[in-house]
């Protein structure tokens, strides 16, 4: 599997508008055949950082980057592109999984 988080800085004008700037391409991207997530979440400590966790089959995160919905939503001219304040920060990497697993660590019964 390869897992990406991508974090997001988005100006303070828009960060509240995030979800609804990113809906189309979020639900474009969890169509996708081979995607197993695609999470957003936004930071406790930093309201205008949004935090992308996703996870893609190894062979299909090359069909996402090269998608339309990828290409609109990268697109200097798209909605996504303008409402960000810097240029986002990601980790990319095969790991060795398929999917979520229980925390060995803390086991709720």
């Amino acid at each position: 599997m390869i897992l990406i988080v991508v974090k997001f800085p988005v100006r303070a004008e828009y960060a509240d508008q995030w979800p609804e700037i990113t809906r189309e391409f979020t639900e474009a991207t969890r169509a996708e055949p081979g995607n197993k997530f695609f999470e957003w979440s936004r930071s406790l400590e930093d309201p205008t950082e949004y935090v992308l966790v996703e996870g893609f089959d190894d062979d299909a995160a090359e069909a996402h980057v090269t998608s339309d919905h990828f290409r609109k939503a990268t697109s200097s001219e798209g909605e996504m592109f303008k409402a960000l304040a810097a240029t986002p920060k990601i980790i990319s990497r095969p790991i060795d999984a398929d999917g979520w697993e229980e925390m060995g660590e803390m086991q709720v019964s």
